[in-house]
């Protein structure tokens, strides 16, 4: 009775489930077009960037308008942050942008003291980016959940960052491969999360990067509570798949069967 019940329970499903284009990378070197188009083909109705592969806004926006696209959220680095931000808002705006996350920290920055200076950068150009209508946030590696001079990295990120100005994307692989549970994560922080990189990881002590649904996490529970803790945005991703297209096609038919409470 006791499963019948929760079977009963469990009839949420994901809205629009998007892939980040890292996952393609290498087609969309070669055509933006024809990879849009087998996002597109494969279910997908939104897209994160990687960059944008020689495409100037304009251009790449009609083409995500002519397959049925929409970009929430783009990758970008810390250098995207100094006197290039007025553009990269510009840009941000012209392909219709929610978010513009910062994905990486050069090792010689993964300190406590850089952590707290990069937070303020962050805090800065969040602000800024916010008056334009684009929010600022932060993506995690596992070399965020490293402990140095007695502090957690990814606390100090979070405690130094303000929620107004940046939110939490959350990389369950990274988390899960740095030896820390996502969904602990999404509990002590309400809110901070507004979109997840949905990515499967295999058995220790391999932890290989898998397809949605064929490796460890159970993505029941930690949709049903991520969802309920304010995540919006759901971006499929696999670093180094051997087939990109059969690869975010295996993931979107899991994620479009998956029902949660």
């Amino acid at each position: 009775m006791g499963a019948a019940f929760a079977q009963k329970r469990s009839t949420q499903k994901l809205g629009n489930i998007g892939v980040q284009l890292y996952t393609v990378r290498h087609m969309m070197e070669k055509d933006v077009g024809r990879t849009l188009e087998a996002v597109a083909a494969a279910g997908y109705k939104e897209v994160e960037f990687a960059g944008y592969f020689n495409t100037n806004p304009p251009v790449m926006k009609k083409l995500l308008d002519a397959n049925g696209l929409s970009a929430p959220s783009s990758h970008i680095g810390m250098g995207d942050l100094g006197p290039r931000l007025n553009l990269t808002i510009e840009d941000a705006n012209a392909l219709g942008l929610k978010y513009l996350t910062v994905a990486w920290i050069d090792a010689p920055d993964r300190t406590p003291e850089r952590y707290k200076r990069i937070a303020e950068r962050l805090n800065a150009a969040g602000m800024q980016s916010l008056v334009d209508g684009v929010q600022l946030a932060y993506h995690n590696h596992s070399f965020d959940f490293t402990t140095v001079q007695g502090r957690l990295l990814y606390d100090v990120m979070i405690e130094e960052t303000d929620p107004r100005y940046v939110a939490m994307q959350a990389d369950v692989f990274w988390m899960k491969h740095g030896g820390h549970d996502p969904a602990s994560w999404i509990r002590r922080y309400p809110g901070r999360f507004h979109m997840m990189h949905v990515k499967d990881i295999g058995p220790a002590p391999e932890n290989e990067m898998r397809d949605v649904g064929k490796g460890t996490i159970d993505w029941a529970a930690l949709i049903s509570q991520a969802s309920r803790a304010g995540v919006k945005h759901w971006f499929v991703e696999h670093d180094e798949p051997e087939n990109p297209v059969a690869s975010i096609q295996a993931s979107y038919r899991y994620l479009r069967a998956l029902r949660f409470s």
